[in-house]
């Protein structure tokens, strides 16, 4: 097996992440909404709870959702936005296209929020980084939850260029892969931490074909069971699951990298190099460390390039601008 050499190094930091805005006159707090709306986050939690006890496999997808909207152009819920004359939704980006899902439940949750609050004083990109981390809480995660930083406004405009170029595809290779986090401010650590992520959700035959296929870092008899899924043509939308227990936030995912049996490319590759290796092995063994790692990378990732102060908008429908 390959091993990489990565230059970047890392260290795991199990503190509180220091955090700042793209203003360091407004930064993000925990208590943003507790004089304009104590009622928003029990808000959310409930909404959010409400669609798990639907469809857990929604929880996933809401993780998803911030993760895609922070990393083009920050944590600004330009991921929401419908097509205008003016741009193209993200929606329609290569990695969102026919994939990302769970604008329904968000529509709830603003409605659900601007309700309870009395006027839309709760911003869209605020809505998913607390969905993101309810949706996460509420699929079983040990050790510590975290306190969301809330205060982001959101974006008057769609990034699909952006979209198309910074999401990292599932074929990355790991020295690629530093670098695309490297880009949003994010480590080592903090790429395998939130890779993580995938220990619950699935995903579409198209993103792990190539894998199942053409790699030779994998089990031949999970390849086997997945080439019976996903065939060389067809079957683009099949769905096999991102470890055993899909509903259920627990360490299978970094025991199947150790196993040769990660679904992805990019979650195959966490095992090529001495760095991450030893990060798939303690949280593959631990998952009180992985759930704390977890949270403050969460943060951090939240934390990109959120606009505040008088920058952006509250949205009154997360998908258009006022």
């Amino acid at each position: 097996m390959k091993m990489v050499s990565i230059k970047l190094g890392f260290v795991i930091i199990f503190a509180l992440a220091i955090t700042t805005s793209a203003d360091d006159d407004e930064p993000l707090s925990s208590d943003f909404y507790e004089k304009s709306c104590p009622q928003a986050l029990p808000t959310i939690k409930r909404v959010v709870e409400e669609a798990l006890y639907q469809e857990k496999r929604i929880g996933a997808s809401l993780l998803r959702l911030h993760f895609h909207d922070c990393f083009v152009h920050g944590c600004d819920a330009s991921i929401l936005l419908d097509s205008t004359p003016e741009f193209q939704s993200e929606k329609f980006a290569i990695p969102n296209n026919n994939s990302i899902r769970g604008f329904e439940v968000v529509d709830r949750i603003k409605s659900a929020v601007d309700e309870v609050c009395g006027a839309p004083v709760v911003s869209c990109a605020d809505i998913l980084a607390v969905a993101a981390r309810d949706s996460v809480v509420g699929h079983g995660i040990r050790g510590q939850s975290w306190e969301v930083l809330l205060g982001r406004r959101d974006s008057t405009s769609a990034y699909i260029d952006e979209a198309n170029r910074d999401i990292p595809p599932p074929f990355l290779d790991l020295p690629q892969l530093v670098i695309n986090f490297a880009n949003k401010g994010l480590d080592v650590n903090d790429l395998v931490v939130l890779s993580g992520g995938h220990t619950i959700g699935f995903s579409q035959c198209t993103s792990f074909r190539a894998h199942i296929y053409n790699d030779a870092n994998i089990d031949p008899g999970f390849r086997r069971q997945l080439q019976e899924l996903c065939p060389q043509s067809g079957g683009d939308a099949n769905l096999f699951p991102l470890d055993a227990t899909p509903a259920v936030t627990d360490t299978n995912y970094f025991s199947n990298i150790i196993a040769e049996k990660g679904l992805l490319h990019s979650d195959q590759e966490l095992f090529n190099s001495t760095e991450t290796k030893h990060l798939v092995t303690l949280y593959s063994h631990d998952l009180e460390a992985f759930g704390k790692a977890f949270a403050i990378s969460m943060v951090k990732m939240g934390n990109i390039m959120p606009l505040t102060g008088e920058s952006g908008q509250i949205r009154h429908n997360c998908k258009v601008v006022n």
